[in-house]
């Protein structure tokens, strides 16, 4: 693909402020529109079954809005289907306007030919009829989740209604108690939104357009990710998608911005917060490594004596930088900071203003550090948190 000039250099630090505008941590967040907006802004909004403080749908929005009740964070997402759960960036929530904009995709998922479940006769057309008869409903529901214990062992009836979400006959409405509530697509998606008329091209624009505004500005790499789409997807579309090519600072790759992030200079206040290791701020490591200088990996996967920085260590923002990690845990009403990293101890307030709103937002009155990766510094923070929790 050639890549057209640019139209504007960007320092390093300049496309880092944008990318903190477009992801909602610079300025003041539209209250107004909560946690709806919210989505509407970011796009897409992962989930992920590991809840340590909260889960990571409802962390994303306490991340930018602050003590948001977690009541209102599912209402917001679920209630007079104002989104649906599919596979974007992972599995993500995503407003319910984008449903046509998935045609592509659910139509790959129709013509795959290779699943690594066996789809028994006649079991797709028994949960079409249940869900149609008494939906909405939960795989246990429809006749069981699992054949044995075994997590990835999924009867015929999930293996059925997991193909049907695919196909988009089958939309899960809400997530109970982490179980998917499946209800047909015909009565859960606005009549207005539910068809798959768009070609290809057009969803894959609509995608990359999208991706571009919610980044800020990012490479190919960048935008492709957003979606997880193919890079050769972005190239045939990109030239139309509405984003612009830059040049920034020390990136050595072409770029491309949503032309209103370059309109005026990002300013407002910085949020001070944990982030998910889910955000879709941090979710991509190379593009955090290269705007932040921050190396981020979950470890909840890698085995616990090979952990660096803790299972769920949450980065901390501050001032538009990463300036620390936290690994909670909650015991009663104790928020436990199993193991905290500092970027020095100009980073210390900032860390300790983090725990302390973090702590009073899941109901916690006190907060605990066990250890900090500098002995010198456990002190400094232990003495400003308890300055900052009064």
């Amino acid at each position: 693909m050639t890549t057209p000039r640019p139209t504007a250099e960007l320092s390093a630090d300049e496309a880092r402020r944008i990318a903190l505008r477009a992801q909602g941590f610079l300025g003041v967040p539209d209250r107004r529109a909560g946690v709806r907006g919210i989505l509407r802004h970011l796009g897409a909004i992962q989930l992920d079954t590991i809840s340590v403080l909260a889960r990571s749908h409802e962390l994303v929005p306490y991340a930018r809005l602050g003590a948001v009740g977690r009541r209102t964070v599912e209402d917001a997402y679920w209630r007079d289907t104002h989104s649906f759960e599919y596979w974007s960036h992972a599995a993500c929530i995503l407003p319910i306007e984008e449903w046509p904009h998935f045609a592509f995709r659910r139509r790959a998922y129709r013509n795959r030919p290779h699943w690594n479940h066996e789809l028994p006769d006649g079991a797709y057309d028994q949960v079409i009829k249940q869900l149609r008869s008494e939906g909405p409903l939960t795989a246990t529901e429809l006749g069981g989740a699992k054949k044995t214990n075994d997590w990835w062992d999924w009867s015929g009836s999930k293996v059925a209604v997991e193909r049907a979400l695919m196909y988009g006959e089958v939309v899960c409405v809400e997530r109970r108690g982490w179980k998917r509530l499946y209800d047909l697509a015909e009565r859960a998606v606005p009549q207005e939104l539910l068809h798959d008329e768009l070609d290809d091209a057009e969803c894959l624009r609509r995608l990359v357009r999208l991706a571009g505004r919610s980044l800020g500005v990012g490479t190919r790499a960048d935008i492709a990710d957003y979606h997880r789409l193919k890079g050769e997807q972005v190239d045939a579309v990109i030239a139309d998608s509405g984003l612009v090519p830059v040049v920034v600072e020390g990136w050595g790759k072409p770029a491309w911005a949503d032309p209103e992030a370059l309109e005026t200079p990002p300013r407002g206040r910085h949020r001070t917060t944990l982030l998910s290791p889910f955000d879709s701020l941090i979710w991509e490591r190379a593009r955090t490594e290269r705007i932040f200088g921050f190396t981020h990996r979950l470890e909840a996967y890698v085995p616990k004596q090979k952990r660096v920085y803790g299972y769920f260590a949450m980065p901390v923002l501050a001032g538009g930088r990463l300036v620390g990690r936290v690994d909670p845990a909650r015991e009663g009403r104790t928020l436990v900071a199993k193991q905290v990293t500092l970027d020095g101890p100009k980073a210390i307030p900032a860390v300790a203003q983090a725990l302390a709103e973090a702590a009073t937002w899941v109901d916690c009155t006190d907060v605990r550090v066990e250890r900090v990766d500098a002995p010198g510094l456990r002190e400094p923070l232990a003495q400003e948190l308890a300055r900052v929790l009064g």
